[in-house]
């Protein structure tokens, strides 16, 4: 009955979610195009399967990858095991993100609009690499006690630097490729050993240093790309683009062979962290999983909500996202066009399952100083603002390093001004708002811009709205935090 009625809790929470993109289809459907989408029954199906899917993930978050992340960074501090701690962490973070499927299709889509002379393999390596390399420092961090702002300004700082030699068509991709690396199973379970390995070494701090893998997970990804893009376009050549894969039908037969498919590609997806977590626990540690049958459950209910949220947004919200989107572009209204960035921005971050479970594990891990509810509505704010500020960028036109430069210069200005204990905070958080739910729109939405708007390049100027609506919201936290420690009255209850 217990878990019965927490399942009915996050159920219910997930439709609160999902309410402000309800609310954004409804209005520019009603207002601006005057109709009712199409398939209405559709939709409604779709959200709800979504909001099942978001409660399944987050109560077998619970139930699996937050305990046994804490409880395996636990073990290598106790055992004195911390020389294992480094190739632990480079296998996480080159399983979570090889097989992530917003790399993935980052990747594909630069070989296609590149005429092959990026390479989607090579791509993804490259940033898996990054992403390993970078838990290693993450992890050292934590043992050493580094603050995570200096590691930032110096990361950043090379990053912007690369950005003036690089040629301008990786740039975009660079930035974009930072904020597609972690997904909505990685993320939680990344700050989970954070928060652990912090818990665990006396005089750490939960919030300063148990976050912050996640931040710099995003930030080395840009810096080798860019690196191989310079290598890329120095001396390599174009080749003939992939064949595109072909369509599955859409008769029954077709739809139960698609599910089984993606069910097995989501279940590839995770398999390499599960690898990995288990081959430490068992072969390096010794040790045996702690609850097992619980982890089994809710790693089961992880997959199983994972997918259900995949399918509801493929039924019913990406169609009708990208469909909307078509039809201001053919509208022209410049201003419609960033009004819609700014609304679907909010509402569909608002609805991110990995931004809900990281704000609950800062309010658990900070009592009175970060409220979840608050953080989310402020993340939020901060990526419909970075969605719109790159819009903005695509319909007037301007080189991409000099405004994602000054974005990320804002950023660095502030780490020198905000409380030390949210700078991690801030940078994970921006971590965690481009995955499954942001990409696929965000995506579709910069190249059809780019494709529709005369004088632009799809490769130049299509993409880079990932990155703002990766900065815009670590900005937006620093700036809230700021605020909130000079106006005590506005740390809210927590929700």
């Amino acid at each position: 009955m217990e878990h019965l009625s927490r399942f009915a809790g996050e159920f219910l929470k997930a439709l609160r979610n999902l309410l402000p993109i309800v609310v954004v289809v409804l209005v520019f459907q009603l207002l601006v195009f005057r109709s009712m989408p199409d398939g209405p029954l559709e939709l409604v199906a779709g959200l709800l399967v979504v909001a099942v899917g978001i409660a399944l993930f987050l109560h077998g978050l619970d139930l699996s990858i937050f305990p046994v992340g804490k409880n395996l960074a636990n073990q290598f501090v106790r055992s004195g095991a911390l020389g294992l701690l480094l190739p632990f962490g480079f296998a996480i973070g080159f399983a979570a993100s090889v097989a992530e499927p917003a790399v993935i299709a980052v990747a594909e889509q630069a070989q296609l609009v590149s005429a092959g002379r990026i390479n989607a393999l090579v791509l993804r390596f490259v940033i898996a690499v990054s992403v390993g390399l970078v838990l290693i420092l993450g992890v050292l961090r934590v043992l050493r006690g580094w603050a995570v702002y200096k590691l930032l300004i110096a990361g950043y700082a090379t990053a912007l630097g690369l950005t003036y030699i690089a040629p301008p068509e990786i740039i975009g991709l660079a930035y974009d490729s930072g904020g597609v690396t972690t997904n909505i199973v990685s993320v939680p379970l990344i700050a989970a050993i954070g928060l652990g390995l912090a818990n665990s070494i006396r005089g750490r701090s939960l919030l300063a240093d148990g976050f912050g893998l996640v931040a710099l997970c995003v930030m080395v990804p840009m810096i080798g790309v860019q690196l191989y893009g310079i290598w890329v376009y120095t001396f390599g050549s174009a080749a003939p683009p992939a064949p595109p894969v072909t369509d599955a039908g859409e008769d029954a037969t077709g739809w139960v062979l698609g599910m089984i498919l993606g069910l097995a590609s989501m279940l590839r997806e995770v398999l390499p962290i599960v690898a990995v977590v288990l081959f430490f626990q068992w072969v390096a540690l010794r040790r045996r999983l702690p609850h097992p049958l619980r982890v089994i459950v809710g790693f089961i209910m992880v997959l199983v909500g994972l997918y259900a949220f995949v399918i509801g947004l493929k039924l019913g919200l990406f169609p009708l996202g990208t469909l909307m989107a078509e039809q201001l572009i053919e509208q022209g209204a410049p201003a419609l066009i960033l009004l819609f960035a700014l609304l679907i921005g909010f509402a569909v971050t608002m609805a991110e399952p990995a931004l809900v479970a990281i704000g609950e594990q800062a309010q658990d891990a900070s009592p009175g100083k970060i409220n979840a509810f608050a953080v989310r509505v402020i993340v939020a704010v901060g990526v419909g603002l970075g969605i719109g500020f790159g819009v903005y960028r695509i319909l007037v036109g301007g080189p991409f390093h000099y405004f994602i430069m000054a974005a990320y210069a804002i950023a660095i200005v502030l780490m020198f001004f905000a409380p030390k204990y949210i700078i991690a905070l801030a940078f994970d958080l921006g971590g965690v708002t481009t995955s499954e739910v942001t990409v696929p729109l965000v995506t579709a939405l910069g190249i059809g811009l780019a494709a529709a708007v005369e004088g632009r390049d799809v490769l130049i100027d299509g993409f880079g709205l990932i990155a703002y609506a990766s900065i815009f919201p670590v900005i937006a936290v620093m700036v809230y935090a700021m605020v909130m420690e000079r106006v005590p009255v506005l740390r809210s209850r927590p929700a």
